[in-house]
């Protein structure tokens, strides 16, 4: 039982698949590497950063941030480098300025719309307007209300 349990913790780190032929010698500028890298979204997987990645294209930009920072780029350059290669997308926490704007505001606008519209929709709906019965029907709702209450 204590096998399969430190197993099972062995299988629960986190695994990377940074490959041994591409760590650098230099554990500073392997431990910046793998900062940067964090920061960068694996283009294949979608929602997996570059370092989490088994893909051949992950791999790629890793080897690509590594010859950048061996060149001597600040990580400022190295990720400015990624990105305008292959846009912003690249970026897992995408900045927040002018060009993406809307896209950060159309969240919050479309919930805020979408509630403005249900409180109207329930609104509406709860005013029953004062003449729309019909004498008939006022006085079987009179009828009914008073033996509510004769009753109860």
């Amino acid at each position: 039982m204590r096998y399969v349990l430190i197993l099972f913790l062995l299988f629960a780190t986190p695994v990377f698949s940074v490959q041994p032929d591409e760590v650098l010698t230099d554990p500073v500028l392997e431990s910046r590497a793998r900062d940067i890298s964090q920061g960068l979204r694996c283009l294949v997987c979608r929602n997996e950063s570059i370092d989490d990645s088994n893909a051949g294209l992950a791999r790629d930009l890793r080897l690509l941030v590594r010859e950048r920072i061996m060149q001597g780029d600040s990580d400022t350059e190295v990720v400015a480098f990624v990105v305008s290669r292959y846009g912003e997308y690249v970026l897992l926490r995408p900045e927040f300025n002018g060009s993406n704007l809307m896209l950060w505001a159309a969240g919050p606008l479309m919930l805020g719309i979408g509630g403005l519209i249900g409180f109207a929709f329930v609104r509406r709906r709860r005013t029953v307007p004062a003449d729309s019965l019909t004498a008939e029907e006022s006085a079987r709702l009179t009828e009914i209300l008073r033996s509510d209450v004769t009753s109860g």
